[in-house]
C-alpha cells in the first residue's frame, strides 16, 4: 500500500534523531500531518511488549523505521554489543509489531556499511553477503543486514509490503559533534571550528586521508523516505525485486579532499596532519544508485552548499549552549 491519504497515520520510528527528523520535516511539507511521534522516554523501541501495545491502541498504517544506535569508527571499535543488541532489539520489535498490526508499508532504513569491504565498486545491491564486512563496524552491520533480511522474509512468507533503503554517509542538520561517537563530516566541522576559536595551527585527521567516500544530505535521505512511500508496491518491486534500494548521490571523494573542504567552509587556517596508526576503515563506498535513478528519485543537495548549511545550525547551536 502506497501513501497517498494526507491523513494517513504515519509512525516515524527515531523521530529525533538526524534521519528521523528530517523524515518529519519532509511529511510535513508534504501534507502529511497525522505523525505518530514518540520520544525513548514515552516509548522504549527496545520493549516488545510496550511496542507491541503501541501498534495495536495507535495501529499506523505506515512505518518508517529510522530508530538505530549509531556512531563513528571509534564507537563502533569500542561498543560493538551495545551496536548489535540493541539494534536487533529495536528493529525485530518494530517489524514483528509492524507484521501483526497489517502495516500497509514500512520503510527500514539501514546502511552502506552492510556491503563487504572489498566489494566492487561502484556497490549494486547485489553485492550484499558476497565478502567480509569491515571489521571496525560488523556489529552495526550485522544488526542491519538481520533487519533488512526480516523484512524480506515477512514479504516473501506474509506479502507483507516492506522495503529496505541503504543511505551512503550521512550529514545534516541535529547531526552528533561529540568527537568520541560523531561521524567523520561533522567531526571534521567540530574540529575546525574548534582549531578556528582557539587560534590552533594543525587538525589531526585519522588514518591515511585516502579512503573515499560519499555523502548524502539527511534532507535527501527524507525525500527519498517519502518518495518511495509513495511508489505503487508493484513499481517498487519490478525496480528492487529483493526490497532493497541504494540511497546515495553517485559521486565520492577522499577524506583528505573532505578535510579540505570542511576547513574551507569554517574558514579555519589550520594545517591536516595525517595520523596513519589509526585505522582508515573501508577504503571505498560508493553506491550504485542506478535502482533509485531508474525510478525517478536523484539527490539535490550539492556537498559544498550541505556542508556550508550544517555549519551554520552548529554555530546556531552552540552559541545557544554557550549561552545556557
Amino acid at each position: 500500500m502506497h501513501l497517498t491519504d494526507p491523513h494517513a497515520r504515519v509512525f516515524v520510528a527515531g523521530h529525533r534523531g538526524l534521519v528521523g527528523s528530517a523524515v518529519v520535516r519532509a511529511l510535513r511539507a508534504g501534507g502529511y500531518e497525522n505523525l505518530l511521534l514518540r520520544t525513548r522516554a514515552e516509548l522504549d523501541l527496545r520493549d516488545g511488549a510496550a511496542v507491541r501495545a503501541f501498534f495495536e491502541r495507535e495501529r499506523p498504517e505506515f512505518v518508517v523505521l529510522a530508530a538505530a544506535v549509531v556512531g563513528g569508527i571509534l564507537a563502533n571499535s569500542t561498543r560493538p554489543a551495545d551496536f548489535i543488541g540493541q539494534n536487533l532489539a529495536i528493529q525485530s520489535n518494530v517489524i514483528d509489531a509492524a507484521h501483526e498490526a497489517g502495516v500497509g508499508r514500512l520503510v527500514f532504513l539501514g546502511s552502506s556499511c552492510i556491503y563487504p569491504k572489498r566489494a566492487p565498486q561502484p556497490i549494486r545491491e547485489d553485492a550484499l553477503l558476497t565478502g567480509p564486512l569491515e571489521p571496525t563496524n560488523a556489529a552495526y552491520a550485522v544488526a542491519k543486514i538481520a533487519g533488512l533480511t526480516l523484512c524480506e522474509a515477512y514479504h516473501r512468507q506474509h506479502g507483507d509490503d516492506m522495503v529496505s533503503l541503504m543511505p551512503t554517509n550521512l550529514y545534516g542538520p541535529g547531526d552528533n559533534f561529540d568527537l568520541e561517537g560523531s561521524h567523520v563530516l561533522p567531526a571534521l566541522i567540530r574540529k575546525f571550528d574548534d582549531a578556528k576559536r582557539a587560534g590552533e595551527r594543525a587538525v589531526t585527521l585519522w588514518g591515511s586521508g585516502t579512503p573515499l567516500r560519499e555523502f548524502l544530505h539527511a534532507d535527501d535521505l527524507a525525500d527519498a523516505v517519502l518518495f518511495v512511500l509513495q511508489q505503487p508496491e508493484a513499481r517498487l518491486r519490478a525496480a528492487a525485486p529483493d526490497g532493497l534500494l541504494n540511497v546515495g548521490v553517485g559521486e565520492d571523494l577522499t577524506i583528505r579532499a573532505l578535510a579540505e573542504l570542511v576547513r574551507d567552509v569554517v574558514g579555519a587556517d589550520a594545517e591536516i596532519v595525517l595520523d596513519p596508526s589509526k585505522p582508515d576503515g573501508t577504503p571505498r563506498k560508493l553506491l550504485d544508485v542506478g535502482r533509485m535513478h531508474g525510478l525517478g528519485w536523484r539527490a539535490r543537495t550539492p556537498l559544498r552548499e550541505g556542508i556550508a548549511g550544517v555549519y551554520r545550525w552548529y554555530l546556531d547551536a552552540y552559541a545557544e549552549a554557550a549561552a545556557a
